[in-house]
């Protein structure tokens, strides 16, 4: 379970504020263990099952985001430890002084390569993209270290989103139980109406009207 922070009191009734959330601020769904401390009336039940839906809705518009943004973060981070390592290996011969040329492959787009020969004895900088087609010089040294925190924030960030992605879906889970027992709650309020005399004769159980014939 997600870390949660709290700065106030679950909500008792309908219309007021959640305050409890967990540590990137996204809310926590209210757990119905009572259901009258949520409904006093069958008056009050629409209005609140329409709170929860929408906050089921809000829930899973996060959910979207986050899924999607965590989807990013694993098609980058392969890219970005492939270069890291191949900066590192430039650095490395560079640093042992070796006189022997590289021949490789780089890619120039998704479907073209061009050969190249490499002098690593003579290999000072490397360029790196940067995205929005923008291209910098770095020094080797810089490089590696300006790649090595760019690994760490990706590697952050996924693990960040992946957490959020188990906390949404267990508030969703929250307020589909809730929903349930709120609902479960007007089903029986209304057969007891209904055996003391007071509900419509024309409503099943469900609170929907029988139809006629």
């Amino acid at each position: 379970m997600a870390e949660t922070k709290t700065s106030g009191t679950l909500p008792l009734r309908q219309g007021q504020i959640q305050t409890q959330t967990n540590t990137r601020g996204i809310p926590v769904a209210p757990f119905v263990d009572n259901v009258s401390d949520y409904v006093s009336s069958r008056a009050e039940v629409e209005p609140t099952l329409r709170s929860f839906q929408e906050m089921i809705s809000k829930y899973q518009f996060m959910e979207v985001n986050t899924a999607r943004r965590a989807q990013g973060l694993r098609e980058k981070i392969p890219d970005i430890k492939k270069t890291l390592e191949m900066v590192r290996f430039l650095k490395l011969k560079r640093d042992a002084s070796s006189s022997s040329s590289i021949t490789t492959h780089f890619e120039l787009n998704d479907t073209l390569y061009a050969k190249a020969s490499i002098s690593p004895a003579e290999t000072e900088e490397v360029y790196l993209w940067l995205g929005a087609n923008v291209m910098l010089a770095y020094p080797l040294p810089e490089a590696e270290e300006m790649l090595q925190e760019k690994l760490s924030a990706a590697e952050a960030s996924l693990a960040t989103c992946d957490e959020d992605l188990d906390f949404l879906r267990e508030q969703i889970t929250t307020l589909e139980v809730a929903t349930a027992r709120v609902y479960n709650w007007d089903v029986v309020q209304r057969r007891k109406e209904k055996a003391e005399g007071k509900g419509d004769d024309d409503d099943d159980d469900t609170g929907k009207k029988r139809p006629n014939g």
